[in-house]
């Protein structure tokens, strides 16, 4: 395809006109020079075709939308906006480097670095969605880098929004990232399209392809669209990618929307699981709080940390099919299997517990010894901050209910321990003694697809703002032989 000339650069008070960074198919980026204070801008110029009284307006709103999301630190930041003297709107952005998104596809980029993207732009995108705002165009060349190495994502919403007035070749490019429910015109975007963008966006970086790009063969857009509507991508194909990793993607670009994890966040605090896995310290999760003003920087940095409990991770079996979370929906199950619960020192994840007491009764039970013991070196001071912690204690998950349906489907429930506001259950399925990558979620009840003849286990913890509470017991099904 023949690419069109630049648009003459406008003459813009208080700016130096450099030279072109960039066109695309609805707009020129180029590099001025502001004059007061000092520094190089890059400023994106809409083309005067596409120009009307509605773009005008809808742009006025755009550019008020990026000036409120570009405090966060990992989104484009936008320093003035307004209308050139020829008629074309104009926005001034930070000077960033697109280098990432050729990198990508030239050279492996190592996983914790591409982790650490993963979960800074996952905060960019979650921050957007609780402003209400979808970006719909998440993709690598939409993830610039700063001077100082930042990722930031950019284009919200203007290059969407056009987009879908434009001829197909000036949007094709984003179909390798769009969600089949949006290529399928079933929705023009949700919360759940842009987590399977973004988990897209993630297998890209790592796998230096899009998901369902087949290397040397055909990847026109039909070809695309139709394995994305199958959603079975390819392997990442990388030895130093961990399995745990792929499952999280995998389960992210699910063709079904409910069994996608439920939020931006819900990936993010995934992928900041498989950074501790690899024994890295977890990237602060960057996520904007009402209470910001009532704590330090350092309390909010904690407070986006997600401990996972100790996984002790087997091997995964060859040939084993994937787990996956399904949607809670109503549905009858026969009794298929045995159920049974364990809470041995046979199970990685319990504690041992007397059957005729409650996990409340239990926990200050062993709170008040430890305060016996404390009493003898530490003095009566230590019982006041002892019984005071108690009010302050994560509720525990107990009698976790299981039914076994046909076809090796396990539903797992549970009452609420009396979760508070912002609290997610997290859940760890260890199935033939290979552990999974614990997973969050707010619904009391976790569905698993077993096999016949397994042996599925689940165990429950509270997360409340990155700490975690009790186990408990872990519940168990021998699927039967069909």
């Amino acid at each position: 395809m023949v690419r069109r000339l630049p648009s003459q650069p406008p003459v813009l008070p208080g700016f130096s006109y450099v030279h072109v960074l960039g066109s695309g198919g609805f707009a020129d980026v180029f590099l001025y020079e502001q004059n007061m204070p000092r520094r190089q801008v890059a400023v994106k110029v809409m083309l005067s075709e596409v120009v009307n009284d509605q773009v005008r307006q809808m742009f006025q709103a755009e550019a008020n939308l990026m000036a409120q999301l570009s405090a966060h630190p990992s989104i484009l930041t936008v320093y003035q906006a307004s209308v050139s003297s020829d008629g074309r709107p104009y926005l001034v952005m930070e000077l960033c480097s697109a280098s990432l998104s050729e990198r990508y596809r030239r050279e492996p980029i190592p996983v914790p670095e591409v982790l650490r993207i993963a979960i800074k732009i996952g905060s960019a995108v979650e921050t957007a969605h609780r402003a209400g705002v979808l970006h719909r165009d998440i993709k690598p060349s939409n993830i610039l880098l700063t001077a100082y190495g930042h990722p930031v994502l950019s284009d919200f919403g203007i290059a969407s929004t056009l987009g879908s007035q434009r001829q197909e070749d000036s949007v094709g490019l984003s179909i390798p990232w769009s969600a089949p429910e949006v290529l399928l015109d079933e929705t023009p975007g949700s919360i759940a399209s842009e987590v399977w963008s973004l988990a897209a966006t993630v297998y890209s970086l790592l796998a230096g392809r899009s998901p369902f790009e087949i290397p040397g063969g055909a990847n026109s857009s039909s070809d695309l669209m139709g394995r994305i509507a199958r959603a079975k991508p390819q392997a990442i194909g990388r030895p130093d990618v961990p399995a745990s990793l792929e499952e999280v993607l995998r389960r992210a670009m699910s063709r079904r929307p409910e069994h996608r994890p439920e939020s931006a966040l819900e990936l993010v605090r995934e992928l900041q699981l498989v950074e501790t896995e690899l024994g890295m310290p977890q990237t602060a999760a960057e996520i904007a709080m009402d209470d910001w003003a009532l704590g330090t920087v350092a309390d909010q940095e904690e407070r986006t940390r997600l401990r996972p409990v100790s996984t002790g991770s087997a091997p995964a079996t060859p040939g084993k099919r994937r787990r996956r979370r399904v949607a809670a929906a109503a549905e009858a199950y026969a009794p298929v299997g045995t159920v049974r619960e364990r809470s041995g020192p046979d199970s990685p994840f319990s504690r041992s517990r007397s059957s005729d007491a409650s996990p409340g009764v239990r926990r200050i039970t062993w709170l008040l010894v430890a305060a016996a013991l404390l009493v003898t070196t530490l003095g009566a001071t230590a019982i006041i901050v002892i019984v005071r912690s108690l009010g302050d204690g994560i509720p525990v998950v107990s009698d976790i209910a299981a039914q076994v349906g046909s076809g090796g489907r396990v539903e797992f429930s549970w009452s609420d321990p009396g979760l508070a506001d912002g609290d997610r259950y997290q859940i760890t399925v260890t199935d033939q003694g290979v552990v999974s990558t614990p997973s969050l979620q707010e619904a009391p009840r976790f569905v698993v697809d077993a096999d016949p003849g397994d042996s599925v286990c689940v165990t429950v913890t509270v997360n409340r703002n990155g700490s975690t509470g009790g186990a408990s017991s872990e519940k168990c099904v021998d699927v039967a032989e069909e």
